[in-house]
């Protein structure tokens, strides 16, 4: 539930491009005056490329094939330039240089494999801390001094983009963890519900086939609707155990028994109004009447409960409105809340970044969708819609 970041990711590309118009002015007037000797211009285009080669939308060519091209090009210009270029006609690649660096700390997250990670910031590494050699004959006084305090340098330089590399790709690796460790929790609490819903199916076949071996000689006529009834209980727990029983049973779980979903989203809406927040729920007629798979009552259940654990969190003095109504053969769940009643520094308990991805997870695991967005008023709204089951003859619904 932060907007933030879209706007933080614009203003960090502005100040990258800000940053690489600079350098490119640099390469320019590093004399005082624009300089046309071809060795600068030589430079101007490799930092140009290299440049292209960081920011290029597409997704081809891939990372490691531009860091090997951007490498490989900027130690054949270094060759070039320390061979042939006279002294005095040498000039310090900056924008080059800048972009190397930022190419080569995206390489170390950006490319998959380890090896062919390690393989490719080794060339990037080499080329950054070589790009100063283009100075050694400069100046004979230093004893190419300059050349070996620039390679020092960018050796600092190249450490210091390994490490924040490094950084990122443990922070992503550890996220992508996180995220599959959700994932399998909200299994697991989805195979413990499994022994439930089979129970709950099986209880009414066997109270239904006792039922019919009773009338089968009194009354004959009732037995066909009783076998119905039998064979769709029998359907829905297939369709239960297909979606559930890929995992295993965790021991801590309290789902919502079979047909106490409406009650159970009163008590938790009440309780959530008790601690001093304000939260409406609204269950329409037509979604009382509907069938609901087990699964999908402790699924319901849970978008509910995590629309109002965001909401303590993020939104805290917000005002909730839970409706819950039929829209075509889908039951749809709508969790609102406006803007929080003032500024707070940070969620309660901090920033997890995951409920969502469990609950989505959880919903389309019962054949349901989700989704979660801020609203123009500085609100949110989470919404769900979950499959409902055919009508039961002589039913209401």
């Amino acid at each position: 539930m932060n907007s933030k970041t879209p706007l933080l990711r614009r203003a960090l590309t502005a100040v990258g491009w800000i940053i690489l118009g600079l350098m490119g002015l640099f390469d320019m007037f590093a004399k005082g005056a624009p300089d046309y000797s071809w060795p600068s211009l030589l430079q101007m285009v490799s930092g140009l490329l290299a440049c292209m080669a960081l920011l290029w939308p597409a997704r081809r060519p891939s990372v490691p094939v531009r860091a090997v091209l951007v490498a490989g090009g900027s130690l054949v210009l270094t060759a070039v330039i320390a061979t042939w270029a006279g002294p005095g006609a040498r000039t310090f690649g900056a924008l080059e240089s800048v972009a190397l660096l930022v190419l080569l700390s995206r390489a170390v997250w950006a490319v998959p494999g380890p090896r062919t990670a390690v393989a490719v910031c080794a060339a990037l590494s080499v080329a950054g801390v070589a790009i100063p050699q283009r100075l050694l004959p400069n100046d004979i006084r230093n004893d190419g001094q300059d050349a070996l305090s620039g390679s020092l340098l960018m050796t600092l330089a190249v450490g210091l983009a390994l490490a924040w590399g490094s950084r990122v790709r443990l922070m992503e690796e550890r996220r992508a963890r996180d995220i599959a460790a959700v994932r399998q929790r909200q299994r697991l609490e989805l195979a413990h519900d499994l022994h439930d819903f089979v129970a709950h199916h099986v209880t009414g076949i066997i109270v239904q086939a006792n039922a019919a071996l009773t009338l089968q000689h009194t009354a004959p006529e009732q037995v066909g609707p009783l076998l119905q009834n039998i064979t769709r209980s029998g359907s829905e727990a297939l369709d239960s155990m297909r979606r559930l029983v890929r995992v295993l049973r965790e021991d801590d779980h309290a789902g919502v028994r079979p047909g106490e979903v409406w009650a159970e989203l009163a008590r938790l809406v009440s309780a959530f109004s008790g601690d001093e927040e304000d939260a409406q729920l609204h269950v329409a007629a037509a979604a009382r009447e509907v069938r609901l798979a087990p699964e999908v009552e402790t699924s319901v259940h849970r978008v509910v409960q995590e629309a109002l654990t965001n909401v303590r969190r993020h939104a805290p003095g917000a005002v909730v409105a839970v409706r819950i109504d039929v829209d075509g053969n889908r039951l749809r769940v709508e969790a609102y809340n406006t803007a929080p009643a003032a500024r707070h520094p940070g969620p309660v308990g901090g920033r997890g970044g995951f409920g969502l991805v469990g609950l989505r997870e959880r919903v389309e695991a019962v054949e349901g969708t989700l989704t979660a967005a801020p609203t123009d008023d500085g609100g949110w709204r989470v919404t769900a819609a979950f499959p409902v089951l055919a009508a039961v003859a002589g039913s209401p619904a």
